[in-house]
């Protein structure tokens, strides 16, 4: 689990209305492979640390509309 204090988050651009929440930490991910997210209303709780292929499968699966196809 990563430590969340000390990573600069960004909040998903789809975040505008102050609802669901997610967020991650971008330069983590550039330097060590693993993307962390956590939920934007709570940062005080668990971080997720995803590898950085399955991130980035899941987002192009959402973006394209394929994600859950298979």
């Amino acid at each position: 689990m990563t430590e969340s204090p000390s990573l600069l988050w960004v909040k998903s651009t789809y975040s505008n209305n102050g609802g669901s929440c997610v967020e991650w930490a971008p330069a983590h991910a550039a330097t060590n492979s693993t993307v962390p997210v956590r939920d934007s209303k709570s940062p005080g709780e668990p971080v997720l640390d995803i590898p950085a292929d399955a991130f980035t499968a899941f987002v192009t699966g959402v973006k394209d509309g394929t994600l859950g196809t298979r």
